[in-house]
């Protein structure tokens, strides 16, 4: 019962605080307001841009492995990547990913995957810069790829390098927005491709790709399009592994095949990557404790200036109220309540700050996510945080002046002017 009372005395003096003096209240807790807007802010953008890159992550595969040309980082015990090594390295082709899926006693499927631009035409209507992504049979099976309407390629269209094609969603919409997209005609590079589907809508991931933007063609087929063996235009090979294999295991047996694909000599270098999904998520973890660290810091000053803005109302309302704390000793008050009842002012003004400070988060996220089609979203868990943090700010700016107020000479009190 006496933590309650504590509590409604010490929320009745603070709201009173707060409206006798609105001026000076709203300049004090502003630092506070800034503080949790920084600090929750930064978090809040860094957990929702974190949750897409995972996302998209987990969706290139943690059992994957991506075989090309060039390496996703700089080697181990380097931190500089010496791209001149690799200029000169051949790229993947098909006829390696079917050695791979022939000889890989862990892989479940394979794909020999590139990608290149061209403008895609309908009619009179026509789309510039389309990604146009070249693959072989097994993409369906590495990347989970889902189609709407319509079907998938058959091997043998693949292989044979049949001109069919399959439309990401938004390509679908422009050109065939009020019909069926499925046994019409699209040009492609000048060359007539009929549509066998189209692929469920999946919106862009955080690195900005989507299939939505794009449409798949056999790689086969490409090959009729332009310079593929001679030249780099990316090309890998996307290696799935069966469940329950082993990761290290699983490299060392796709390194083993590479080298004897290309008959390298034991004491030759490796002229390939193997790319795992797991070096990209390590970087992406560094970077995170980094941000994490800044928003810490450039919100901490704030918080700082908040903090004093805290103490600074606590110690005016102990000068204010020094009768009234002299009454209440008088008739019996101890120490302990007339400290506790400041802390718990000191902490429901600050904790009023931060709960503005959130509420402005909240809204901004629901502005971004709206403007920038990039959903922001402001978890329990920043909740959560930025409340304790008001907390304690409010406890440690609250805790001198309620330790002055607590040591007053109770006859003097009621004596001050």
């Amino acid at each position: 019962m006496l933590l309650v009372r504590l509590i409604y005395e010490s929320f009745a003096f603070a709201i009173n605080s707060l409206r006798a003096n609105r001026l000076r209240t709203f300049l004090s807790l502003l630092g506070i307001t800034i503080g949790i807007f920084a600090i929750i802010s930064v978090f809040t953008v860094i957990d929702s841009l974190e949750s897409k890159i995972r996302e998209t992550l987990d969706e290139m595969g943690s059992d994957m492995v991506y075989i090309m040309k060039w390496p996703w980082s700089p080697p181990e015990g380097e931190t500089e990547y010496p791209w001149w090594r690799y200029m000169n390295r051949p790229v993947p082709n098909m006829e390696e990913t079917e050695e791979v899926l022939r000889r890989g006693n862990s892989v479940e499927s394979a794909a020999f995957i590139f990608g290149f631009s061209r403008t895609v035409q309908s009619g009179s209507d026509k789309i510039e810069n389309v990604t146009v992504m070249a693959t072989s049979y097994e993409m369906e099976n590495v990347w989970n790829l889902k189609v709407e309407r319509g079907r998938y390629f058959t091997e043998n269209e693949m292989r044979s390098g049949a001109p069919l094609v399959i439309l990401g969603a938004d390509i679908a919409n422009q050109l065939f927005s009020s019909i069926n997209p499925v046994g019409q005609t699209v040009k492609i590079q000048g060359q007539r491709f009929r549509v066998i589907g189209v692929y469920t809508k999946k919106g862009q991931d955080a690195f900005g790709n989507s299939m939505d933007k794009n449409v798949h063609i056999s790689a086969v087929k490409s090959y009729y399009m332009l310079d593929v063996k001679n030249r780099d235009r990316g090309q890998m090979i996307c290696v799935k592994a069966k469940p329950d294999v082993d990761p290290d295991k699983f490299m060392a047996e796709l390194a083993g095949i590479m080298r004897s694909i290309r008959r390298l000599k034991p004491m030759e270098e490796n002229n390939f990557a193997l790319n795992e999904v797991s070096i990209v998520a390590d970087q992406f973890d560094q970077f995170f404790v980094v941000f994490n660290l800044a928003g810490w810091i450039i919100g901490g000053f704030s918080i700082l200036v908040g903090g004093f803005g805290i103490a600074n109302i606590m110690f005016v309302s102990v000068k204010e109220r020094t009768k009234i704390i002299g009454i209440q000793k008088a008739i019996g008050a101890k120490k302990y309540f007339i400290l506790l009842q400041f802390i718990f002012e000191a902490i429901i003004l600050s904790l009023i700050g931060g709960i503005v400070g959130l509420f402005l988060i909240f809204i901004g996220t629901i502005i971004v996510t709206y403007a920038a089609n990039f959903e922001i979203a402001l978890t329990a868990g920043n909740i959560i945080t930025g409340l304790t943090i008001s907390s304690v700010i409010g406890f440690v700016a609250g805790f001198m002046p309620a330790r002055s107020a607590a040591r007053l000479d109770p006859v003097v009190a009621m004596n001050s002017v």
